[in-house]
């Protein structure tokens, strides 16, 4: 078990601080690898020693600055990731091949540092279904140092991953989401993003992104369903009052470069125009681009003429600014316009479409309700009050459409609450200010960042030390910086800064900007954050910041968190015959009932501070059920130029922020704590890895034995298998026991381990899952095999059994057709042999009388008896012969002619020589030849019943039978 975590001992002697002093300044001389750290933690070896604290600083700045230097702007800081702004476009850093380098990476840490490192790390937080699932991103950083491009980038991040459809028609549904979701960005930053000393494209207002995921729809994936976006405190006052060199919100420059001709007819914006609320117009930047704004509003359902009436709503705004008032002589008359403001008012109503009198009217006269009848009387306004309600006007009405314009873009892309399941939340608030004149806007942003500071110092630093010494490990507490001293004067109980400006709002009574400065400072003294300039002039107060102290300015400070709204203004705007302005200012009764309650009922004034309070505690409680990951902006100069890197300024930051406290606590620490029953859950099954051991149950023993089971049993039973699952680490890591003791603890409640750790387990894990998944394949396989094999003896038997009964279906066939044939052939055979010896009987019978009754026989002589014994005896071969292609020559040529004519009784010499294929036909085989033979070539149905066993070439076969026709002899 773990015992030291860092690997310093706190009694280490003077020779070794020494040794380890030159070694960090050995370190710190070498600056060629700098560049390639990716992790500031393994910059130099942590400790905790007060003169040690300055060299970790400078190695970290100068870490920073060579990676800086050679364009390397992500480096990973522990648990944080520090973004530097380039100053520079660099496309090849943000290209979707890049994307799906870093989502297709089985190790995305392993990879360089960048943005996307931490978008596939929420991403694949959300997959696993790990408690909590929900994921948060926290972009912090000054104004300037890139928050609002990270969150742009990051957005399309995860349109591009998170988009894995099932089907061609999910696949349209999720590009049109991730379509919307992307255009969302330039409509929102053109409504709420304005030129400042520090940004050309700063951030006014803050934005909580919620990107709605599904895994229902692709199984062991999150596909992006939706999204929903949540604004906190617009600078509305903005619209009418900026600050010396900086710019109003872009849309208002927009239209003034970007429309066309007939616009600028329609909406009196000629060409050189000018207008008092729109300062520095000929400042060109990346941000002018109109036609951006333009599409990005009809992807987002905003048509064409709504988008007209908008813009020539804008217009009107800006010919309100030019509206401008003469001091008045007498109190009871309201203020006269100056000359060149008539035609100012007039066209301002025209675009608004409201009556110009009644505008007047309400611009310099306010209605006064008093007495419980509620009597009214009209009192004209002074200059400064006429300034003061156009002012209003302008901010009410820019802050309404702000205001539904978010609520489009939220009904554009946010999903049904039952279509997802998931959510990744990305925040992108105004960074830390401090201008020369500072008032209501930058104390709320200022105390926004100090409330996420306390959330970063509250989950890394803070938990994480007293969850060391909760958990009995032994720990050298790191010190860090707490603002929570900054929070207690800002927001405290029961007295702070915001109550007693609230208190001041209250009050019957008008409030002077030096009375609430003595009374902040009275009130607040003891405060150590608390300071006050003695050389100002203005009433003012200073607040020691965890970024730096800043002094606010009390004037208008009252003012402002009341954000008064006359109802006589909100009446006006609900004359207009503009359609988008009926939508902003409906005449609703409870809205009208609720601006002018009676004096007995009133209900408290609802400040701007106060609903800022409420919105950022909701916002916490959604960071606190997540996980969160933060990234930290660092602005590397103040001027936006490229490769220029002021070490002071970055150093500011980086203390500002903690990440140096970061850096120690990450470094000697354990960023990943389990929980017993989690830790047990996933990582048991590695006992598989030694051997003799196996996996068994881990929770209590069964319901009869629940009397004997308690807790100190289980904490023990938990405490055993846990230490048998770390055993099992040195296998793993294939290095001896004693050096796996470091990385991991085993807490009371928990098991703490770094990163390093963490990976040698899940690939242990792994290598059990594949051993298993293995044995599984394998007993599939060989089950599989078997029953294959069966099949095919089962197959083989069947066509074994049918092939034997067809073949005996066959032979039985054809012994069937033999039997018949035989018998047809046997009958054949015999009927003629029937004829030939009823006809040899006949024609024996014939010559025998014959040659007896005939007067001119004669007993023949011995030769010619001898020659017709040879015919008698040679006749079928003279036949033969005398038949065939090529004929026989001497002896047997005259037995063949003697054989095969009719031979009368007589001299030889008087034969008259006729071949057979000249003669009628023969009269019987079996008797001398009386006429023409004719033969009859059959083929027999019996196999081989035509060859011969040894066959000549000169012999003829495959005669059957010679049927022999008789004729009548006819006479030579």
């Amino acid at each position: 078990m773990l015992q030291q975590v860092n690997g310093h001992s706190s009694g280490s002697d003077a020779h070794g601080g020494e040794s380890l002093r030159e070694d960090l300044q050995e370190f710190l001389g070498g600056e060629a690898p700098l560049h390639q750290l990716d992790d500031l933690t393994k910059v130099n070896p942590v400790t905790l020693e007060t003169e040690f604290a300055k060299a970790t600083s400078a190695s970290v700045l100068r870490c920073l600055q060579a990676r800086y230097m050679a364009d390397t702007f992500y480096t990973s800081a522990g648990c944080t990731l520090v973004a530097l702004n380039p100053f520079k476009p660099i496309p090849q850093l943000y290209s979707p091949e890049l994307m799906q380098e870093y989502h297709a990476a089985p190790q995305p840490q392993k990879l360089k540092p960048h943005i996307f490192t931490v978008g596939e790390q929420t991403y694949r937080n959300v997959k696993s279904l790990m408690e909590p699932v929900n994921q948060s991103i926290v972009v912090s950083g000054e104004s300037g140092a890139g928050k609002t491009w990270t969150s742009r980038c990051l957005m399309k991040f995860y349109a591009v991953v998170a988009a894995s459809p099932t089907s061609w028609e999910n696949h349209k549904i999720a590009e049109r989401i991730e379509q919307r979701i992307l255009n969302s960005n330039p409509v929102m930053e053109a409504f709420g993003n304005a030129c400042t000393l520090r940004n050309n494209n700063s951030s006014r207002f803050g934005k909580f992104i919620q990107l709605q995921l599904n895994s229902l729809l692709v199984p062991r994936a999150q596909q992006m369903t939706g999204a929903a976006v949540q604004t906190y405190l617009l600078e509305k006052t903005r619209v009418a009052c900026q600050a010396s060199n900086e710019r109003n919100f872009h849309i208002f420059y927009q239209i003034c470069k970007g429309a066309s001709a007939d616009e600028r007819l329609q909406w009196h914006l000629p060409e050189g125009a000018a207008f008092s609320w729109l300062p520095n117009p000929e400042r060109t930047l990346e941000e002018d681009c109109f036609e951006v704004t333009r599409e990005a509003m009809l992807h987002l359902g905003i048509d064409a003429p709504t988008q007209n009436n908008i813009f020539q709503a804008l217009a009107g705004l800006l010919h309100l600014g030019n509206t401008r008032f003469a001091d008045s002589g007498n109190e009871a008359q309201p203020c006269p316009l100056m000359d060149d403001a008539k035609c100012s008012v007039r066209t301002s109503a025209s675009l608004l479409r409201l009556p110009e009198d009644p505008l007047l009217e309400t611009l310099r006269i306010r209605t006064i309700r008093a007495g419980r009848q509620q009597q009214v009387f009209q009192k004209p306004c002074s200059r400064a009050e006429c300034d003061t309600r156009r002012d209003c006007l302008a901010k009410l009405v820019y802050a309404r459409l702000f205001d539904w314009l978010v609520s489009v873009i939220n009904s554009s892309i946010c999903a049904d609450p039952g279509s997802w399941t998931t959510f990744i939340g990305l925040l992108d608030v105004y960074g830390f200010e401090s201008f020369p004149t500072n008032s209501l806007e930058q104390l709320c942003i200022n105390y926004a960042n100090e409330k996420l500071q306390q959330h970063f110092v509250a989950h890394y630093l803070r938990a994480q030390q007293e969850e060391y010494t909760a958990e009995g490990l032994e720990w050298s507490t790191v010190s860090y910086q707490d603002n929570q001293t900054c929070l207690d004067l800002i927001e405290g109980s029961p007295v702070s800064i915001c109550s007693l400006i609230n208190e001041e709002c209250r009050l019957n009574r008008p409030s002077s900007a030096a009375q609430l400065q003595t009374r902040i400072e009275s009130a607040l003294a003891g405060s150590p954050c608390l300071g006050h300039d003695k050389l100002s002039r203005e009433p003012s107060f200073i607040v020691v910041h965890y970024a730096g102290c800043v002094r606010y300015h009390t004037a208008g400070l009252v003012e402002k968190n009341k954000d008064p709204i006359p109802p006589e203004l909100t009446r006006l705007l609900q004359q207009s015959q503009d359609p988008l302005l009926k939508v902003l200012f409906p005449a609703d009764p409870e809205e009208k009932s609720q601006e002018e309650p009676s004096g007995q009922s009133r209900a408290p004034v609802l400040t701007v501070v106060s609903k800022f309070k409420a919105s950022l505690e909701q916002l916490l409680q959604v960071l606190h059920s997540t996980t969160p990951h933060y990234i930290r902006c660092i602005k590397p100069n103040s001027q936006g130029q490229a490769q220029m890197f002021h070490q002071e300024e970055v150093l500011s930051q980086l203390e500002a922020c903690g990440l140096v406290e970061t850096i120690h606590i990450s470094a000697a620490g354990f960023p990943i704590r389990v929980s017993h029953q989690n830790f047990l859950k996933r990582y048991e099954l590695l006992r598989r890895l030694r051997p003799g051991t196996a996996p068994s149950p881990h929770g209590p023993p069964p319901d009869e034995g629940r009397s004997e089971w308690s807790p100190h049993s289980e904490q023990a039973t938990l405490q055993a298998l846990l230490q048998d699952i770390l055993h099992t680490l040195p296998a793993l890591a294939q290095a001896p026991a004693e050096a796996m003791l470091a990385p991991v603890h085993c807490g009371r409640t928990r098991v703490f381990m770094t990163d390093s750790t963490l990976e040698l387990l899940e690939r242990g894990r792994a290598q059990v899952l594949e051993q298993c998944a293995r044995s599984i394949q394998g007993g599939w396989r060989r089950h599989w095999g078997r029953k294959q094999e069966r099949q095919r003896r089962a197959a083989v038997l069947i066509q074994a059994a049918v092939r034997s009964w067809l073949t005996r279906k066959h032979i039985q066939r054809l012994h069937a057709a033999a039997t018949v044939i035989k018998r047809a052939w046997q009958e054949w055979r015999i009927r003629m042999a029937f004829l030939a010896s009823k006809e040899l009987d006949g024609v024996e019978e014939q010559h025998s009388s014959q040659v007896t009754c005939s007067p001119s026989s004669l007993p023949l002589p011995q030769a010619q008896t001898r020659l017709l014994g040879a015919v008698t005896r040679f006749w079928p071969l003279g036949l033969v012969l005398a038949n065939a292609a090529v004929g026989a020559r001497g002896f047997r040529r005259k037995l063949v002619v003697f054989a095969c004519l009719p031979l009368p009784v007589g001299s030889p010499s008087s034969y008259t020589v006729q071949t057979a294929q000249e003669q009628a036909g023969v009269t019987s085989i079996r008797a001398l030849p009386q006429g023409s033979i004719k033969f009859h070539c059959r083929k027999s149905p019996l196999r081989y019943a035509d060859i011969c066993p040894e066959p000549s070439p000169n012999s003829v076969t495959g005669f059957n039978q010679i049927l022999l026709e008789r004729h009548r002899l006819g006479h030579v």
